[in-house]
């Protein structure tokens, strides 16, 4: 029992870490995705002209857009996944493709 108690600890105290911060959830959003190279090696920088042109939704929604600066490319479609809105619940952060328009 003690093992299970640690085990599910370990793996809500990874999770937590993984999705603290705006920059973290995104790269874990993006390593997950299937893109592990995109996720380490992009910078990451505020999606300024999206932020403002949504600006009341974003409001509303607690979020931010960001940009990757070398973001991957989907296989099936060849479309760059630039765009990621990152929203913050409480105190952690979760990201979802945004897309480009």
């Amino acid at each position: 029992m003690k093992k299970w108690i640690g085990l599910v600890s370990v793996l809500v105290l990874i999770f937590i870490m993984l999705h603290s911060t705006p920059h973290l959830a995104l790269r874990t959003k993006v390593f997950l995705m299937g893109y592990p190279a995109a996720a380490l090696a992009s910078s990451i920088v505020d999606d300024e002209f999206h932020n403002d042109r949504d600006k009341d939704a974003i409001t509303a929604l607690n979020a931010n857009i960001y940009t990757l600066t070398d973001p991957p490319v989907e296989k099936a479609t060849q479309g760059q996944l630039r765009n990621y809105l990152v929203r913050k619940v409480g105190f952690l952060h979760f990201a979802e493709y945004y897309g480009e328009g």
